[in-house]
C-alpha cells in the first residue's frame, strides 16, 4: 500500500507565538496537496515539519527520511554563485547519486525545464522564472517519493507559473524508480493554483480554515460572489 504523509492535530510554537495550532493535512499519492494562505498563515512551518527542518510541540507527523523527500524553499534553494549545472551537481552528490546518473537525470530534468541553453549560466544570472524552476529540478533530482515545495510560482511571470504548474503536475502523476507514486504538497498564495490541486488545505494564522477538495471547499463557503464592473458604483 502506498504511503500517506502528513499530520494530524499539530502544533508547533516558537516562544510564545503559536505558528501551527490543532492543524492536520492528508497527503496523497500521486496527487498535489496545496497549503493556500496569506503570508504568516504557517504554511512554510507546517511544510518545514514535514521536512524535519522544525520540532513539533504535539501532534503526529507521516513523512520520511531527508535521502527520500525533496524540498524546494521560499528562497529557490538555488545557489547564486554556481552555474547550473555545478548546482545539479552539488545537490546530486550530497544525496550520494553516482556521477553518470547526475547526469543523464540533469540533462532529462534541464529539457524538461526548459533550462538546457541555460546550464553554463550562474545562479544569479537567471531570471526569477528559471530560478523557480532550477529549484524545483534541484528538489526532484534525486527521485523522491515526497516533493515538499514552499511558493514555488511567487514572483514568477505568468508563463513561466504556466510551465512551472506543467512540471508539478507531471511529477505527482509520475512513478520513483523503485515504483513508488510521488506525492507532491506544496504551498501557494494564490487560489488559481490551489483550484488545481486534487485537495487543500487553507491556513490563516496558524489555524485552519477549511480542508477537502477544491470544490467542497467553495461549497462549504457561505455567500455569493458577484462582480462589480464599475469599481466606483455604490451597490
Amino acid at each position: 500500500m502506498s504511503a500517506l504523509f502528513g499530520v494530524t492535530d499539530l502544533t508547533v510554537r516558537f516562544g510564545r507565538v503559536t505558528a501551527l495550532d490543532d492543524v492536520s493535512l492528508r497527503a496523497l499519492p500521486g496527487e498535489v496537496t496545496a497549503i493556500v494562505g496569506g503570508d504568516g498563515a504557517g504554511k512554510s512551518t507546517l511544510l518545514r515539519v514535514l521536512a524535519d527542518r522544525v520540532r513539533a510541540d504535539a501532534g503526529t507527523i507521516r513523512t520520511l527520511d531527508r535521502t527520500r523527500f525533496g524540498y524546494q524553499p521560499a528562497t529557490s534553494g538555488v545557489w547564486p554563485t554556481l552555474t547550473v549545472e555545478e548546482n545539479l551537481e552539488f545537490v546530486g552528490r550530497s544525496y550520494g547519486m553516482p556521477a553518470t546518473s547526475i547526469r543523464t537525470r540533469s540533462a532529462e530534468l534541464l529539457d524538461r525545464a526548459g533550462l538546457s541553453t541555460a546550464r553554463h549560466r550562474l545562479g544569479h544570472a537567471l531570471s526569477g522564472g528559471m530560478r523557480q524552476k532550477l529549484g524545483f529540478v534541484l528538489a526532484i533530482l534525486h527521485d523522491p517519493e515526497l516533493v515538499l515545495l514552499d511558493e514555488p510560482s511567487t514572483g514568477v511571470d505568468p508563463v513561466s507559473r504556466v510551465e512551472l504548474w506543467r512540471l508539478i503536475s507531471a511529477t505527482a502523476r509520475s512513478t520513483t524508480a523503485d515504483g513508488h507514486p510521488t506525492t507532491v504538497v506544496m504551498a501557494t498564495t494564490y487560489l488559481d493554483e490551489a483550484q488545481r490541486a486534487a485537495s487543500v488545505l487553507a491556513l490563516d494564522a496558524g489555524r485552519m480554515l477549511a480542508s477537502g477538495t477544491p470544490d467542497e471547499i467553495i461549497a462549504a463557503v457561505p455567500g455569493t460572489i458577484a462582480r462589480l464592473d464599475d469599481p466606483d458604483a455604490v451597490p
